[in-house]
């Protein structure tokens, strides 16, 4: 047993004679001296690591520190298999004395991970963290895994999740029990379990909300692999997963052996009922459902015929906006009746009718039924919309017209398009109109006429074009529009082939914060990405397997993973340099880089 013991007493003699005077082993920093950027160290541990039989109530451990140390989050104090109440740590002198509150299992092996729990007094150095390993058993158990923890949709590094192993392999454990071991990742997401037995175990992990080791699907992230997992490495003193690194020693951090990658992401929640319901104006209000996919078999507004009630789902089918397409001034209390699919006290979905009350908040009405003409605003009177275009999006995106509520009469023939060019020779030009599919207040519109530099666009929207549910007509404007011209932007053409199926592309900033461009491709062709600044771009691409052009999130009890999103790899880089002035093409096989 004894070669799994850590030479954290040799280490710690040899931190003394290196550093010598320069380490501060007081509560008070040496007068006029160099400023303490040494992290306090562990000179003894009582009892030592690798201790057996350890008592299974009342038991303790001392970490002797070589100076004064506070403990600063208490929550780095990580003990596994974890216990209902977490262990209890306290200072005393130099001297960290950690104690359980709970009994400890019989015959189990224990680690007592401090993290970066701790740090000196003085400079609040933080002390690099150490992995105390004990059994109430006779026994230490000799394997461990390791793993990465990742966003599904940013595939970033997720710090603070804790990763639990289950000898117990159904389904319902990692929501009603908590696990046989554990372990927090790091910075760069990874975590390592050491200490574990030789069997066959369920792999979890949460981004746990209250810290209880339990997954808590309205709380929680969850992350899981598919099939069951057996320890492959066996603890040993020059194992390198087993060390504590630097986070910012980027070739040690990266150069660590990682068996397993987890995708942490949400559930959609299991119970559907209406949780929220909003008036936002005397003929418009929407109403929100708890889970996505909300099945409603009718749905009526009292007083009002059906064809007087407009509605429209988002893309995720949990929220639904609903107006009254009426003259009649609005009641201050509309009854809404919805015949859905509720989800009952045994968790089944079965036909509900809910009547909902939506009074008016005072303030709504106050706003709508100004009672003096000079409180009359010109937007109170007209059919209020927004005509926007993006200079280097418009080629992609058109012109996107939306209305402030439905609109009951259109006259699209009247809007005109006209373009100049350099010579200032005008030219007019037929409109392609279209109405988003994800909202009906929406309408894109792209000339048939192709785009080009120099020439400047002009839409215009003439007087009384449109009239919305509320009687209103438009007012007149217009759009001028022309292509971005700076010489030092640049082109990127990617070439994708193996497009089995439907994909969604995003273009991404060097932060991965911003989508720039998103196509939906499903099949063969290349895409253009224009008017790029120079510098760093991603392109993440999602399978969007059920072609619904959304990322679909998993499902733990379903077995089913988040759509699968990947990162195009240039060269050894996830990013790809833009430099100034540049026209670039790139080739991405699909099927490749989607291969298992």
């Amino acid at each position: 047993m004894k070669r799994y013991i850590p030479l954290i007493i040799a280490v710690a003699a040899v931190l003394s004679l290196a550093f010598g005077n320069g380490c501060a082993n007081t509560t008070e920093a040496p007068s006029g001296g160099p400023k303490d950027t040494i992290p306090p160290y562990i000179t003894n541990i009582i009892p030592l690591p690798g201790q057996t039989g350890f008592p299974v109530k009342g038991g303790r451990i001392v970490f002797e520190f070589n100076e004064y140390v506070n403990i600063k989050t208490p929550s780095e104090i990580f003990l596994s298999p974890p216990q209902e109440k977490r262990p209890k740590a306290r200072m005393s002198g130099k001297k960290l004395l950690v104690t359980f509150e709970d009994d400890l299992e019989a015959n189990t092996t224990y680690t007592l991970n401090l993290n970066s729990a701790i740090v000196d007094n003085n400079e609040s150095n933080v002390f690099p963290g150490f992995t105390y390993v004990f059994s109430t058993g006779e026994n230490i158990d000799s394997m461990f895994v390791t793993g990465t923890v990742l966003d599904c949709n940013t595939l970033a590094p997720v710090k603070g999740a804790t990763v639990m192993l289950y000898k117990d392999h159904r389904d319902s454990a990692v929501f009603l029990k908590r696990p046989y071991a554990a372990a927090r990742t790091d910075d760069w997401g990874y975590f390592v379990i050491p200490f574990i037995q030789d069997t066959l175990y369920r792999l979890y992990a949460i981004k746990d909300a209250n810290n209880n080791s339990i997954y808590d699907p309205d709380e929680d992230r969850v992350a899981f692999i598919d099939s069951l997992i057996r320890p492959k490495l066996a603890v040993a003193d020059s194992v390198p997963e087993l060390l504590k690194y630097d986070m910012t020693d980027t070739l040690g951090c990266r150069e660590r052996r990682s068996e397993h990658e987890l995708k942490l992401f949400r559930e959609h929640p299991s119970k559907q009922y209406i949780v929220n319901k909003v008036r936002t104006a005397p003929k418009a209000a929407y109403i929100t459902f708890m889970a996505h996919d909300a099945w409603i078999d009718s749905l009526w507004i009292g007083g009002y015929n059906a064809n007087q009630v407009i509605s429209q789902f988002n893309i995720q089918q949990d929220s639904l906006e609903i107006w009254l397409n009426d003259r009649r001034p609005a009641p201050d209390t509309m009854h809404l009746f919805v015949n859905y699919r509720k989800t009952d006290s045994t968790g089944v979905l079965r036909p509900e009718l809910e009547h909902i009350r939506m009074v008016m908040d005072p303030e709504v009405k106050k706003q709508y039924t100004r009672s003096r003409r000079r409180d009359i605003k010109h937007e109170d009177t007209i059919c209020v919309y927004t005509l926007k275009a993006e200079p280097d999006k418009v080629e992609q995106d058109g012109f996107i017209l939306e209305f402030k509520y439905p609109i009951i009469y259109e006259h699209f023939d009247s809007l005109s398009f006209r373009y100049v060019n350099p010579k200032q020779k005008e030219f007019t030009d037929k409109l392609d109109i279209e109405q988003d599919s994800l909202n009906l207040r929406r309408y894109i519109i792209r000339p048939k006429t192709k785009f080009q530099t120099g020439y400047d666009y002009f839409l215009k929207i003439p007087h009384r074009a449109f009239r919305d549910i509320n009687g209103y007509w438009s007012d007149s404007t217009e759009v001028k529009i022309t292509l971005p011209t700076n010489e030092d932007l640049s082109v990127l053409h990617v070439n994708f082939t193996g497009a089995d199926r439907k994909f969604i592309v995003n273009l991404l900033d060097e932060k991965r914060s911003n989508v720039l461009r998103t196509y939906i491709l499903d099949s063969d062709r290349t895409l253009d990405f224009p008017y790029l600044r120079e510098g760093r771009y991603c392109i993440r691409i999602a399978d969007d397997g059920n072609r619904n052009s959304m990322v679909d999130t998993g499902s733990l009890l379903e077995h089913r993973q988040p759509e699968k999103m990947v990162f195009v790899k240039f060269g050894e880089s996830e990013y790809l340099e833009i430099p100034k002035s540049a026209e670039i093409d790139q080739t991405v096989d699909l099927k490749e880089l989607f291969a298992e």
